[in-house]
């Protein structure tokens, strides 16, 4: 016998609740914005008490006011969306087999980074798991995880496109190591991981470019060289083109030929 399709939770990119029968805006339209983050503190939580949740969620009132709001919270949750939290003691829960995008992006993290050897294990994840932690929300708590899952993904990413590469999928390595690029621009880890595949794809001149762009964006945005890490990438590249071309090196780091 079939399951039922279970209730799914979007976070990234702004907060969603789809639940089975219902219009796919309907049920986070009929939510207030209490509501809303008390399904968010639980997909982020493991198994909150009714105290810690009240406390985290209402912090600046009465415990007892806290609580009160919790209740009206619950009620409120339980009209629109019957059965997606379970109540254990003074523990709370989502119900077994909700779905959560935060989730699933942990779970592709967590085997991208540590993969078991199969293909799918260094996939390019859905384009549904590279948006923000729920932009315009400035909760503590969101801010922490918001962070953390920004770091977790660009880790995955940069771990994806290493794995891609080695085996010879160059175009997907790119695809991931410049979506770490977009998501942080400045770093060099990321850049790192594009001139690495354009290198294994034997684009030397690509690399070199890829370089090349990055050390002019980090000079201009925070008047530092490149690492020697990185630039031990492409030093070999770089003598070769200065003995074919005839060019020096000019102060500030750019290439010019020789004056004549």
């Amino acid at each position: 016998m079939d399951r039922p399709p279970a209730a799914r939770i979007t976070l990234l990119d702004g907060f969603r609740l789809d639940v089975p029968g219902r219009h796919r805006r309907s049920a986070a339209d009929e939510l207030p914005r209490g509501v809303q983050r008390l399904v968010a503190h639980l997909c982020l939580s493991h198994r909150p008490t009714r105290t810690a949740t009240a406390g985290q969620l209402w912090p600046d009132v009465p415990e007892d006011h806290a609580h009160g709001s919790l209740r009206s919270a619950l009620w409120r949750l339980n009209k629109a969306a019957p059965g997606l939290i379970e109540v254990s003691g003074s523990a709370l829960r989502l119900a077994g087999g909700v779905r959560v995008d935060v989730w699933e992006l942990d779970d592709w993290a967590q085997r991208a980074i540590n993969p078991t050897g199969g293909a799918d294990d260094v996939a390019v994840p859905d384009t549904a798991l590279l948006g923000d932690l729920l932009p315009g929300w400035y909760d503590d708590w969101v801010l922490l995880e918001r962070e953390r899952l920004r770091q977790l993904r660009m880790q995955a990413l940069e771990a994806v496109a290493a794995g891609l590469a080695f085996r010879g999928r160059h175009c997907e390595a790119l695809e991931a190591a410049y979506a770490a690029v977009r998501a942080d621009p400045l770093r060099e880890s990321a850049h790192r991981t594009v001139v690495r595949v354009h290198l294994a794809q034997g684009n030397l001149a690509e690399a070199l470019r890829a370089y090349e762009f990055f050390r002019a964006m980090v000079e201009d945005e925070l008047g530092v060289p490149p690492t020697e890490q990185m630039t031990r990438l492409v030093q070999d590249i770089a003598r070769l083109r200065r003995s074919l071309c005839g060019e020096r090196r000019a102060p500030g780091g750019a290439w010019s030929r020789p004056e004549r």
